[in-house]
């Protein structure tokens, strides 16, 4: 062979032919998160092989502080509604599977399903009652189909799952093992490994080793308590404390928790059964899930134990129990209401306990503090986590049991899910530890594209993803220039100003009306203000002869008031010009 054929040879082995290309780049598996990684909520996952994408949960996220007038985040599925419209390279979506019944794991279902075409989704009985009960609500057309653990393994399009019950604060929780052409993939969402759960429902240990016998590529795991050392409390011990509380308590015993969270909803029923205590659920979403989990057998409330929230006042306060909605602080939930004395039925008293059995979602610490310093102020002892931790533990597995998971699963490839960054960065350094190379460790962000392909991976697109504001009570989505505004209007005020220009030659006619609302009086000269935009208004639009453009007219005049303003008072208000022509 000459120098030549054999350099020609090299070059085929080295760059594959056009048919070559195409073969390989059609059987890789494409992951993209769309949310749920450097965040704990609007989780949301694709799983992409060749022209099918197989989804895992849809979440939502909430607001904080900054967002003014939001109530939800969503998961930007802006890919999604391009590749299943994009002619020849159109893509389809065979499916969505549902963990558990989370709201940060099915709570966009009605607002995204709407704009995506039908296909099947699945979840296990409580998650599917839990997505259904939400859909009905907002009158989408779509159902989840419900599938038990014992289930034999199913197929949609290329994929093949099977649900794997675990332990977590909902029950049902599941992780999902998923089959691909390229290798099999261990979904393993939220979970903690409780060998002792009040529901008695344990982890299927001997499920999670056997799937990991049949190899497995990556596992995906929740990382959100790795940088807790010892293994997660067990949740059994709850109901004693909560027993032990209520006998001490002479008023009425107010317990604020997660809507989805049935078991310690049953811990804080039998606490109440014990002290002769009468149960009553205030708030929407936890009567909503109350109802769907008692419709299933999920929830063991007696007919003569509940009453309704118009029968409290027919009950001395010491013989009641109430779990009250708004653990998370939100804006108009019946916790804030009672707390802010705004409530029709509830009336705080200085006998009252209320008990927080949950912990801050990550985001939300400021409007839970505030609303426990509102409890506080009315004189009421109020039980939250950083007082003590008898009344909650975390859903969320420690480093010992996410040891647990990669030992069980023995995964190729891991990606640490479902946590903040430093949360994801905790679980890298578990990994390295137990022998695993930095290179099999992927740490991602929302967008980024990783590619499965041959026993290789290697990092792909970066698809852009935006914030999805959503104002909850009408839907609506909200853009980003929205959000600015309010935010401008909370720190800045606004300013009004109203101008009237002749059409003919473009100049200003008299002076402009200056209208400010949300700055104090004392903090500007209002007549030394009027004056300067004045004479800005007339340098700037100078001699321009006979106007055609009002919309640059508009806009010169909103720049010129802004430069002025920020000059002489150092602050950006939001400013709207309103032009009249005359």
């Amino acid at each position: 062979m000459s120098k030549d054929q054999k350099h020609q040879g090299q070059e085929r082995q080295e760059y594959p032919t056009s048919r070559n290309l195409y073969f390989i780049m059609q059987n890789q598996l494409s992951f993209i998160p769309l949310g749920g990684v450097g965040e704990v909520t609007k989780n949301m996952y694709l799983y992409e092989y060749n022209d099918q994408i197989l989804i895992v949960d849809c979440g939502l996220g909430f607001a904080d502080e900054t967002m003014l007038g939001v109530d939800l985040l969503l998961p930007d599925i802006s890919y999604l509604l391009k590749a299943s419209s994009a002619g020849k390279t159109k893509k389809r979506i065979v499916g969505m599977l549902l963990t558990h019944g989370h709201e940060d794991h099915i709570g966009a279902l009605p607002f995204l399903l709407p704009q995506l075409p039908d296909f099947p989704i699945y979840g296990t009985p409580l998650t599917a009652a839990f997505a259904n009960d939400k859909l009905k609500e907002f009158n989408a057309k779509r159902r989840v189909q419900s599938v038990n653990f014992n289930d034999s393994e199913k197929s949609i399009g290329s994929f093949s799952f099977s649900f794997i019950p675990v332990t977590h604060s909902v029950p049902d929780t599941s992780h999902i093992f998923i089959k691909t052409p390229v290798g099999n993939f261990y979904h393993g969402s939220d979970f903690k490994f409780d060998d002792t759960p009040y529901d008695a429902k344990l982890t299927d240990y001997a499920k999670i080793e056997k799937a990991g016998a049949t190899g497995a590529m990556c596992l995906l795991s929740d990382c959100l308590g790795a940088e807790r050392k010892e293994k997660t409390p067990s949740d059994i011990n709850l109901t004693q404390n909560f027993i032990n509380e209520m006998k001490e308590c002479r008023g009425k015993f107010i317990v604020t928790t997660y809507s989805s969270n049935i078991s310690r909803l049953n811990q804080i029923i039998e606490a109440s059964e014990k002290n002769g205590r009468r149960v009553c659920f205030i708030g929407r979403s936890l009567i909503k899930a109350k109802e769907v989990a008692r419709s299933l057998g999920y929830l063991n409330l007696k007919k003569d134990i509940e009453i309704e929230i118009e029968s409290l006042k027919n009950h001395e306060d010491r013989n009641l129990t109430l779990i009250v909605a708004g653990s998370q602080g939100q804006e108009n939930s019946a916790l804030t209401r009672i707390a802010n004395g705004e409530h029709r039925d509830v009336k705080l008293k200085e006998e009252d306990v209320i008990v927080f059995s949950s912990d801050p979602i990550p985001g939300n610490e400021t409007s839970v503090y505030e609303l426990v310093d509102t409890l506080t102020r009315r004189g009421v002892k109020v039980i939250y986590s950083p007082v003590t931790r008898d009344f909650h533990v975390s859903g969320h597995g420690s480093l010992e049991e996410l040891e647990h998971l990669i030992n069980l699963v023995r995964p190729k490839k891991l990606i640490p899910i479902g946590g903040q960054y430093r949360h994801m960065f905790a679980y890298k350094k578990l990994a390295e530890k137990l022998g695993y190379k930095k290179s099999d460790i992927f740490l991602m962000e929302d967008g980024q594209e990783l590619l499965f392909s041959d026993g290789n991976v290697k990092l792909g697109r970066t698809i852009p993803v935006k914030n999805v504001y959503v104002d909850e009570m009408s839907g609506e989505e909200l853009e980003g220039f929205v959000l600015r505004d309010r935010q401008k209007l909370s720190e800045a005020g606004i300013i009004i100003i109203l101008a009237e220009i002749d059409s003919n030659n473009g100049q200003l006619v008299g002076n402009p009306d200056v209208i400010v609302r949300g700055m104090s009086a004392a903090s500007y000269d209002a007549k030394r203000l009027n004056s300067r935009l004045t004479q800005d208004f007339r340098k700037a639009l100078g001699h321009r002869g006979r106007v055609t453009n009002w919309i640059y007219v508009r806009k010169l005049i909103g720049e010129t008031a802004e430069r002025r303003i920020f000059k002489d008072l150092r602050r950006r208000p939001l400013v709207l010009p309103v032009v009249i022509e005359v």
